[in-house]
């Protein structure tokens, strides 16, 4: 059963969106909508984010990884994790890859985390968008908070399972 659930679950979505829309349902036409328009925003902003994350992959050294994001990178690894983070463009399904490709080059987990928290909080592009509507004071306010739980929690967790000596699966 539990091997069948994803396709349970897929065909029972299905069933409600064409009940929906036979029967002129308008929450379920409104997550029909949803669904297409977010599904075709992904089919245009993951390519070029996977060809981005190959390139990355080729072209940058692990040893350049290592000093700079490693183990040994003291501050100054949270301070390109947060301008990495910070230019990351598009959703955090973008920034998950990114992450993963930072771990398989060397990056620590407490860096990976700070890029992590940094991509969900400080995109530059979101930054504008909240500092136009919400006003500067506001948006410094709100970075003088973020970056140092973003940095606290990083080095909390990576710690945690650095002691724990976790490793993520091989592909």
């Amino acid at each position: 059963m539990k091997k069948y659930l994803p396709a349970i679950l897929i065909g029972v979505y299905a069933v409600f969106i064409t009940l929906s829309l036979i029967a002129g349902f308008q929450p379920g036409k409104d997550v029909a909508g949803n669904f297409l328009e977010y599904t075709i925003s992904m089919i245009k902003i993951l390519p070029c984010a996977f060809i981005l994350i190959g390139l990355f992959e080729v072209w940058i050294r692990r040893e350049v990884i290592e000093k700079h994001l490693g183990k040994d990178s003291r501050f100054m690894g949270y301070f390109w994790a947060i301008l990495l983070g910070s230019a990351t463009v598009g959703p955090m399904i973008v920034s998950l890859p990114i992450a993963q490709s930072l771990y398989k080059k060397g990056a620590s987990m407490r860096i990976i985390f700070a890029y992590l928290g940094a991509s969900a909080v400080c995109r530059i592009p979101m930054t504008i968008f909240e500092a136009s509507c919400m006003g500067v004071k506001f948006t410094i306010v709100r970075y003088a908070v973020s970056i140092p739980l973003i940095l606290v929690f990083a080095a909390f967790y990576g710690r945690h399972l650095d002691n724990k000596h976790y490793a993520l699966a091989e592909d």
